[in-house]
């Protein structure tokens, strides 16, 4: 038997235990994107708004995702 890891891999790892993994850490928002992010998951924007939000800013779905994943 044998375990078989590549450099990528290891990489990988090493980010995502230090927290720096952009995939699952994304960027701060500005004050003005959290409000909007806050007002989303509260359930005060609607889908089809929300969608051309995440289209102009892609990072905005990267939080929600990011809050959902903790609850």
């Amino acid at each position: 038997m044998s375990i078989h890891f590549t450099v990528s891999d290891l990489t990988r790892n090493l980010f995502h235990s230090l927290t720096l993994d952009h995939e699952r850490a994304p960027r701060p928002l500005s004050p003005e994107q959290s409000l909007l992010l806050e007002c989303y998951l509260a359930g005060q924007i609607p889908e089809s708004a929300w969608s051309d939000y995440v289209f102009e800013t892609p990072e905005l779905a990267r939080h929600v995702d990011a809050r959902r994943g903790q609850h």
